[in-house]
Protein backbone atom coordinates (compact mmCIF):
# COMPACT_ATOMS: atom_id res chain seq x y z
CA UNK A 1 0.00 0.00 0.00
CA UNK A 2 1.97 3.46 -1.07
CA UNK A 3 1.82 6.05 2.39
CA UNK A 4 1.91 9.57 1.16
CA UNK A 5 5.09 11.12 1.87
CA UNK A 6 5.72 14.41 3.98
CA UNK A 7 7.51 15.81 1.08
CA UNK A 8 4.79 18.48 0.51
CA UNK A 9 3.98 19.26 4.10
CA UNK A 10 7.23 20.29 5.26
CA UNK A 11 8.45 22.23 1.94
CA UNK A 12 5.23 24.67 3.34
CA UNK A 13 8.18 25.38 6.65
CA UNK A 14 10.69 26.35 4.07
CA UNK A 15 9.24 30.08 4.40
CA UNK A 16 10.76 29.91 8.60
CA UNK A 17 14.31 28.62 7.81
CA UNK A 18 16.86 31.08 8.39
CA UNK A 19 18.07 33.61 11.08
CA UNK A 20 15.61 36.17 12.47
CA UNK A 21 16.38 39.12 14.84
CA UNK A 22 13.24 39.17 17.32
CA UNK A 23 11.55 42.41 18.66
CA UNK A 24 8.75 42.19 21.34
CA UNK A 25 6.50 44.74 22.36
CA UNK A 26 3.18 44.63 25.17
CA UNK A 27 0.07 44.42 24.73
CA UNK A 28 -0.45 47.75 24.86
CA UNK A 29 2.54 48.17 21.63
CA UNK A 30 5.40 49.83 23.62
CA UNK A 31 8.26 48.08 23.16
CA UNK A 32 10.62 45.79 25.43
CA UNK A 33 14.06 46.70 25.63
CA UNK A 34 16.59 44.47 23.63
CA UNK A 35 16.10 42.21 21.35
CA UNK A 36 16.47 38.62 20.57
CA UNK A 37 17.63 35.80 17.82
CA UNK A 38 15.49 32.98 16.56
CA UNK A 39 16.90 30.57 13.83
CA UNK A 40 15.06 27.84 12.49
CA UNK A 41 17.32 25.07 10.87
CA UNK A 42 16.35 21.70 8.98
CA UNK A 43 17.46 18.27 11.39
CA UNK A 44 19.88 16.48 9.63
CA UNK A 45 16.78 13.61 9.10
CA UNK A 46 15.46 16.75 7.04
CA UNK A 47 12.00 15.56 8.60
CA UNK A 48 11.66 18.09 11.46
CA UNK A 49 12.60 22.00 11.34
CA UNK A 50 14.70 22.80 14.92
CA UNK A 51 13.54 26.25 16.42
CA UNK A 52 15.94 27.88 18.76
CA UNK A 53 15.72 31.50 20.14
CA UNK A 54 17.27 33.52 22.93
CA UNK A 55 15.98 37.54 23.88
CA UNK A 56 17.96 39.87 26.03
CA UNK A 57 15.59 39.93 28.53
CA UNK A 58 15.65 38.47 31.81
CA UNK A 59 12.20 37.45 31.91
CA UNK A 60 12.49 35.71 28.21
CA UNK A 61 13.76 32.44 28.75
CA UNK A 62 16.16 30.82 25.67
CA UNK A 63 13.93 28.61 24.10
CA UNK A 64 13.82 25.63 21.53
CA UNK A 65 10.95 23.82 19.36
CA UNK A 66 10.74 21.18 17.10
CA UNK A 67 8.52 21.78 14.13
CA UNK A 68 7.34 17.98 12.52
CA UNK A 69 4.26 17.28 10.26
CA UNK A 70 1.77 14.12 10.17
CA UNK A 71 2.47 13.39 6.25
CA UNK A 72 -0.30 11.71 5.71
CA UNK A 73 -3.04 14.72 6.44
CA UNK A 74 -0.89 17.98 6.19
CA UNK A 75 -0.91 18.54 10.02
CA UNK A 76 1.85 20.38 11.88
CA UNK A 77 2.56 20.00 15.62
CA UNK A 78 5.19 22.63 17.61
CA UNK A 79 7.11 21.01 20.29
CA UNK A 80 8.52 23.66 22.81
CA UNK A 81 10.82 23.89 25.86
CA UNK A 82 12.40 26.40 26.94
CA UNK A 83 15.07 26.90 30.21
CA UNK A 84 12.62 27.30 32.95
CA UNK A 85 11.75 23.65 32.07
CA UNK A 86 8.20 24.59 30.59
CA UNK A 87 7.32 22.38 27.13
CA UNK A 88 4.16 22.41 25.80
CA UNK A 89 3.02 21.08 22.42
CA UNK A 90 1.02 23.63 20.17
CA UNK A 91 -0.67 22.24 16.99
CA UNK A 92 0.10 24.38 14.03
CA UNK A 93 -0.74 25.65 10.59
CA UNK A 94 1.48 27.31 7.94
CA UNK A 95 0.50 28.67 4.54
CA UNK A 96 -1.01 31.76 2.64
CA UNK A 97 1.08 34.24 4.22
CA UNK A 98 0.14 32.87 7.86
CA UNK A 99 1.72 31.22 10.81
CA UNK A 100 -0.67 30.12 13.50
CA UNK A 101 0.27 27.95 16.87
CA UNK A 102 -2.00 27.14 19.14
CA UNK A 103 -2.38 25.45 22.46
CA UNK A 104 -5.49 24.68 24.80
CA UNK A 105 -5.05 23.42 28.35
CA UNK A 106 -3.47 24.54 32.09
CA UNK A 107 -2.82 26.78 32.80
CA UNK A 108 -3.82 28.55 29.99
CA UNK A 109 -4.84 28.61 26.78
CA UNK A 110 -2.18 30.44 24.26
CA UNK A 111 -2.56 30.97 20.62
CA UNK A 112 0.29 32.82 18.47
CA UNK A 113 -1.09 34.43 14.88
CA UNK A 114 2.09 35.45 12.27
CA UNK A 115 1.26 37.39 9.26
CA UNK A 116 4.60 37.48 6.21
CA UNK A 117 5.12 40.30 4.54
CA UNK A 118 5.33 40.14 0.55
CA UNK A 119 8.63 39.60 0.59
CA UNK A 120 8.84 36.92 3.09
CA UNK A 121 11.52 38.66 5.34
CA UNK A 122 9.51 40.39 8.34
CA UNK A 123 6.57 37.98 9.91
CA UNK A 124 4.68 40.54 12.03
CA UNK A 125 2.38 38.62 14.92
CA UNK A 126 1.14 38.46 18.59
CA UNK A 127 0.92 35.98 21.26
CA UNK A 128 -2.75 35.87 22.89
CA UNK A 129 -3.63 34.45 26.00
CA UNK A 130 -7.25 33.24 27.58
CA UNK A 131 -7.52 32.26 31.10
CA UNK A 132 -9.99 30.52 32.84
CA UNK A 133 -12.40 29.71 29.55
CA UNK A 134 -12.09 33.11 28.92
CA UNK A 135 -11.69 35.43 25.80
CA UNK A 136 -8.72 35.44 24.28
CA UNK A 137 -6.33 39.09 24.80
CA UNK A 138 -2.71 40.21 23.24
CA UNK A 139 -0.22 39.03 25.40
CA UNK A 140 2.50 40.73 23.67
CA UNK A 141 3.67 41.44 20.08
CA UNK A 142 6.42 39.76 17.86
CA UNK A 143 8.25 41.04 14.40
CA UNK A 144 10.53 38.51 13.02
CA UNK A 145 13.02 39.92 10.54
CA UNK A 146 14.86 37.75 8.51
CA UNK A 147 19.33 38.40 8.85
CA UNK A 148 19.74 35.65 6.72
CA UNK A 149 18.26 32.66 4.47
Amino acid sequence: MDQPTAGEALARLEPLVGEWVLEAAGADGTPWPGEGRVTFAWHESGAHLVERGTVDVPEAPDNVSIIGCDGANGTYYQLYSDERGVCRVYRMSIGDGRWELLREGEPFDQRFVGVFSDDGNTITGRWEIAEDGGAYATDFHLTYRRVHT
